[in-house]
């Protein structure tokens, strides 16, 4: 696996102190808000703002460093770029859970002569089992 700044290099960004710690706490968090990733982060760099860590999350993205996760009814949470996986995603809890696709793009790519798929993003949306159990 790449490390951190060699994702940040291959992306055509500056592998700066602040984003490779917040690609680690990213990474440990598997998915995360961007008001929770600043509280995390202030911490350690209590000067970063938060429009630093919205502008150089937003980069991220743009660079296929990070992925979007959005969430029915309150803000998408944030991950490193990964292997193509679906989310199930609660709508109670918010939780957000990582499942292989297993090959389920591929008859799309396969069928389709008009339609280049650059990425996708599948996220299904339902109640976990935990949020079950509770009610």
């Amino acid at each position: 696996m790449n490390t951190y700044a060699e994702k940040l290099k291959e992306s055509g960004l500056k592998a700066t102190v602040q984003r490779l710690a917040m690609l680690k706490i990213i990474d440990t968090a598997g998915h995360i808000s961007i008001d929770s990733l600043y509280q995390s982060i202030r911490d350690l760099y209590p000067t970063l703002s938060l429009a630093t860590v919205y502008k150089n999350i937003l980069m991220m993205v743009e660079k296929d460093v990070l992925v979007e996760v959005p969430l029915s009814g309150s803000k998408s949470q944030y991950e490193l770029k990964k292997q193509e996986h679906m989310h199930l995603i609660c709508e109670v809890c918010g939780s957000v859970e990582d499942k292989e696709v297993d090959k389920v793009l591929i008859p799309l790519e396969d069928k389709s002569d008009s339609f280049l798929l650059s990425h996708s993003q599948i996220n299904l949306y339902g109640t976990c089992h935990t949020c079950q159990v509770a009610s």
